[in-house]
């Protein structure tokens, strides 16, 4: 199995590099430039015109080494990978009309709010129906660290399932807000899923990770300061899509909280600031939302940003891990 993930994660490297260094000038010639938020950090305002949906780079190397890498388990009738792929397709297609509006309109605004929530909510509520019935997933609620599962009813947990998908692809869109930040913490993420489908020998899952883990390096190459190019909607979109899907298909949806501990923290400020807000008619609890311009306003580098959130996220994937250890003991 060591040998599939590598394959995985080197088959997806190298697609993503060599889509990198097509797409770029490409992007360039073709100026599909990314706007800058006009409300955004003064100093953001250089990145303007910078090529985005750079997503399509490392989505086009997940998905050959999805096809190579897990040929053999495809030809047994083992099509979980391949389901995990296509959701998080769809939520990249999201992105694509999203990111395709804001250069028609030459401004950061895209799809209404309502428009992508409606589109993301009727993916999330057929992929967990989906996942139900081929029987990836039980409304069996599994609780990481205290190795609990709790029996919930069906529909609740459709519900639940369909809050937790939709809330945790807008936190990863929200962390996408600095070079790299959001490919750097997503990597530990992947990791993370790998070492649990390989203690599972759950082939399919791993096959996915290792392949989101090495299209992130790959795309990281071009994305890390001062970026050469933006995921856009399209990545990370797609990204978070692949992050709640891969929780779900392993039936540990509760692991997004510990694992994906700074996309938790990016929307929750996020969310804090605006309602705070509105409740004291228009004061601010931080200089700017989410939490990493508040940093950035209060002197941080971009730099810094990326190795410490990158490091707390590789903490937490640690932690996560063995959150989950004991529920499937070898």
């Amino acid at each position: 199995m060591i040998l599939k993930l590598l394959t995985a994660f080197i088959l997806s490297l190298g697609v993503t590099i060599v889509a990198g260094l097509i797409l770029v000038p490409f992007l360039r010639r073709m100026k599909a430039g990314q706007s800058i938020r006009e409300d955004g950090p003064v100093w953001h305002r250089s990145k303007q015109g910078t090529p985005t949906m750079g997503g399509l780079m490392f989505i086009a190397g997940i998905t050959v080494a999805c096809l190579i890498a897990g040929y053999d388990e495809m030809r047994s009738g083992q099509f979980g990978h391949i389901f995990v792929l296509v959701f998080a397709l769809i939520y990249a297609a999201i992105g694509f009309f999203d990111d395709y509006e804001k250069l028609l309109k030459k401004r950061n605004l895209g799809l209404t709010a309502l428009q992508k929530f409606l589109l993301q909510l009727v993916a999330a509520i057929v992929f967990v129906l989906l996942m139900r019935l081929l029987g990836y997933l039980t409304p069996n609620l599994y609780i990481p660290f205290i190795n609990v599962t709790i029996l919930i009813p069906e529909p609740v947990y459709f519900i639940f399932a369909a809050f937790v998908i939709v809330a945790t692809v807008n936190a990863v869109n929200v962390t996408d807000g600095v070079d790299g930040l959001v490919t750097g913490v997503s990597i530990p993420v992947a990791v993370c899923f790998s070492a649990i489908a390989f203690l599972w020998s759950r082939v399919y899952l791993g096959v996915f990770a290792a392949a989101l883990c090495g299209g992130l390096v790959g795309f990281l190459l071009f994305n890390f300061h001062p970026a050469r190019i933006f995921m856009g909607d399209t990545g990370s979109l797609f990204l978070g899509g692949a992050v709640c899907a891969m929780a779900f298909s392993l039936d540990i949806p509760l692991i997004i909280v510990p694992l994906g501990i700074i996309y938790v923290i990016e929307i929750l400020s996020d969310v804090i600031q605006i309602s705070y807000f509105k409740l004291t008619k228009g004061k601010r609890l931080f200089k700017m939302a989410p939490l990493h311009h508040h940093l950035e306003m209060s002197g941080w580098s971009e730099y810094r940003l990326f190795f410490v959130f990158t490091l707390i996220s590789a903490a937490f994937a640690v932690l996560s891990f063995f959150s989950v250890s004991l529920r499937y003991p070898a």
